[in-house]
């Protein structure tokens, strides 16, 4: 096993750590907040559009059964890119479309992936950065659709690829 991490923000974290937790070669995730300039945020703090940050998922996968770029793909299916600082009904900066890269490669396939959509004409708004610190959020977030039962709204609408 070769275990690696990325970490994408595209709304809701709720419904993003859904989608990526039932996807072939992801380990685990856990949801929080990254991208800000405040040391140990809390989810008010956050939607306050105080602090900077962004509701990221930070995921965990084993790259000898899926790819960095296969879950950037994933991403980009899950939400709508040409939103910006918002998708669906969440409003606010912390719902923007961003992947945090964590080293070059990571940010060479994010873009490779982009310039693949933009290139069969989709609009794409997602921000490309290097991570920052990842801030767990709060324990009621994790899982948040497995502990309800309830359904995310962000799920595959549109195969892009």
């Amino acid at each position: 096993m070769k275990q690696e991490k990325a970490i994408f923000a595209c709304g809701c974290f709720w419904g993003a750590q859904h989608q990526f937790e039932r996807a072939h070669g992801v380990l685990r995730s856990t949801v929080g907040y990254i991208g800000g300039h405040k040391d140990h945020p809390t989810y008010p703090e956050v939607k306050s559009h105080t602090t900077g940050h962004a509701e990221a998922t930070l995921v965990e996968f084993d790259a000898e059964e899926t790819s960095f770029t296969e879950l950037c793909k994933l991403f980009f299916e899950i939400h709508d890119p040409a939103q910006t600082d918002g998708q669906g009904p969440d409003i606010g900066p912390q719902y923007r479309s961003e992947i945090f890269y964590l080293d070059e490669n990571q940010e060479q396939e994010a873009q490779a992936v982009i310039d693949l959509l933009r290139s069969k004409g989709h609009e794409v708004n997602t921000r490309l950065t290097p991570a920052s610190t990842f801030w767990p959020a709060e324990d009621y977030h994790q899982h948040y659709y497995d502990k309800t039962g309830g359904e995310p709204y962000c799920h595959i609408r549109i195969r892009k690829f």
